[in-house]
């Protein structure tokens, strides 16, 4: 499991280190990190040159001093101030020590740029002096390094509504934010520097996390004991909405699988395991329903929809069942069993009356809460929420592969 941190979180656990070690101790352990990172990152350090994009305040501290170590290691390097007289004085004056130049632009011959522009005390896009150096390096192909997080980029919901960078490599310090799930940090390297971070409510589960709560079946389960999922899917036409949801329940090892629905005579010639009748109050014991994908959003449509919901059932809704329910909100009103709505950005406005917003984790938070239910919004970061005060969980996909017609089936 991996814990993500807001700015002030983050502050209120290196107030104590700062307290306790002497003036500059934690900048100089979180640079010397950085430095080794960017040092990975060129392979040989001696003979390569860096150059480092420094703002104003710490996150260009930071810059400078990585920038400083990797001189003394024999790289050439120099540093382009956006601040001159806002600049780190204690870095700047270890830089210029080490033999650190500095520079109005950014050299043509520069193997990798260090953007320490803004930290998480920063917001809004970059500052027109800052975005002309970032658009230039970006046209020169060099490959650039983020300090703590890609500048102009929201260090809470990681939006970036102007001029940010885009770097190849984030190196943050102490823990994890939320910009490292939710926007675009490139790779990212977490260096350890002793804050004493427990769990947040922000979290990323990791492939051990999903195995660990996977039911394995014992010696004594049968087909019931191992659940029992009916779906409700497809059309005349949309079959193969039926075909796929089927087939995900049967790849996720339920015991047994339910079909009911127009498509029984599809679903059994592809899943030859599942026991397909045509409408639901035929479909046998069911334990859990999952109801919606291609299923259309006529009045045959929103009966089966309100018999799952009426049930005291696990149901999970999706599709043309959340164009339903967006409609009839109602028919989850009070619901006890669980209940799991799994919308796109699309779905999710039509449900919440509003887009998503850029603060996809507190608007999922807030629609989870106002209906009851709980949420999974999909996209390159699925974001779940429940009802209540409790976490938010994360699937950090990183891309948008499963952005294909019938991936959410």
């Amino acid at each position: 499991m991996r814990y993500f941190y807001g700015a002030d979180a983050i502050r209120d656990a290196e107030a104590p280190l700062l307290a306790s070690l002497p003036a500059g101790k934690l900048m100089r352990r979180a640079a010397f990190g950085l430095a080794t990172a960017i040092a990975r990152e060129l392979g040989t350090v001696s003979g390569k040159t860096v150059c480092a994009v420094v703002g104003s305040g710490d996150n260009g501290g930071d810059a400078l001093w990585a920038a400083t170590f990797l001189r003394r290691r024999g790289a050439a390097a120099s540093a382009v101030l956006l601040n001159p007289d806002r600049t780190h004085p204690q870095a700047l004056a270890a830089f210029r020590s080490a033999g650190g130049r500095v520079v109005e632009t950014v050299p043509s011959a520069t193997d990798l740029v260090i953007d320490g522009v803004v930290g998480i005390s920063g917001s809004g896009p970059l500052r027109p002096n800052a975005a002309r150096v970032f658009d230039a390096v970006a046209a020169s192909g060099i490959p650039v390094v983020s300090v703590d997080l890609p500048s102009g980029v929201d260090v809470h919901t990681g939006a970036a509504d102007g001029a940010h960078v885009r770097p190849a490599l984030t190196v943050t310090f102490g823990g994890l934010k939320p910009v490292h799930a939710l926007g675009d940090c490139g790779r990212l390297d977490l260096v350890d520097i002793g804050l004493d971070l427990g769990p947040s409510d922000l979290r990323a589960l990791d492939a051990a996390d999903v195995a660990a709560r996977w039911p394995v079946p014992g010696v004594t389960d049968d087909k019931y004991t191992q659940g029992v999922t009916g779906v409700m899917a497809g059309s005349a036409t949309y079959p193969g909405a039926a075909i796929l949801c089927t087939g995900a329940a049967v790849a996720a090892t339920s015991g047994m699988v339910r079909y009911a629905g127009s498509a029984a005579q599809e679903v059994v010639s592809h899943w030859p395991e599942v026991i397909a009748t045509p409408t639901y109050a035929t479909a046998g014991r069911v334990q859990a329903w999952v109801v919606g994908p291609g299923l259309g959003t006529d009045e045959t449509a929103a009966a089966a929809l309100c018999f799952a919901l009426e049930t005291d059932l696990p149901v999970i809704v999706d599709a043309d069942g959340l164009t339903i329910l967006s409609a009839h909100p109602e028919l989850v009103a009070g619901r006890s069993a669980p209940t799991v709505l799994t919308p796109h950005a699309g779905e999710f406005e039509r449900l919440a009356g509003i887009p998503p917003g850029d603060d996809r984790v507190e608007a999922t938070r807030k629609l989870a809460d106002r209906l009851g239910v709980s949420v999974l919004l999909k996209g390159n970061v699925t974001v779940i929420a429940e009802p209540g005060a409790g976490p938010v969980h994360l699937n950090v996909a990183g891309n948008a592969w499963a952005a294909t017609a019938g991936s959410g089936d």
